[in-house]
């Protein structure tokens, strides 16, 4: 069953509560009007495995795209990669 067969948004955000570059994709997915689950992570490095196993980093924010198959960290990154995909220059 592929994401777009339920009713679960196929992104998926890991972020850190109070995190600038998190908020910063979190304004680019509103402002596309994406929906996606936000799920937050521990505040220490060490106790992201989650990420880890996601991403191969522990770093936040980390988006996973289940439509494209794109995960990916690094806010400017995602934030460059949500406008081409999802923005004028997308579909």
């Amino acid at each position: 069953m592929s994401a777009a067969d339920c009713d679960t948004p196929a992104l998926t955000l890991y972020r850190l509560h109070g995190c600038p570059y998190c908020e910063r994709v979190v304004r680019q997915l509103d402002r596309h009007g994406l929906e996606y689950n936000s799920l937050f992570v521990a505040g220490e490095h060490s106790r992201r495995n989650v990420v880890a196993r996601e991403a191969g980093t522990r770093s936040v924010p980390v988006l996973v795209d289940g439509d494209t198959g794109v995960t990916m960290a690094e806010s400017g990154l995602i934030v460059e990669y949500l406008e081409k995909t999802y923005g004028e220059g997308g579909d």
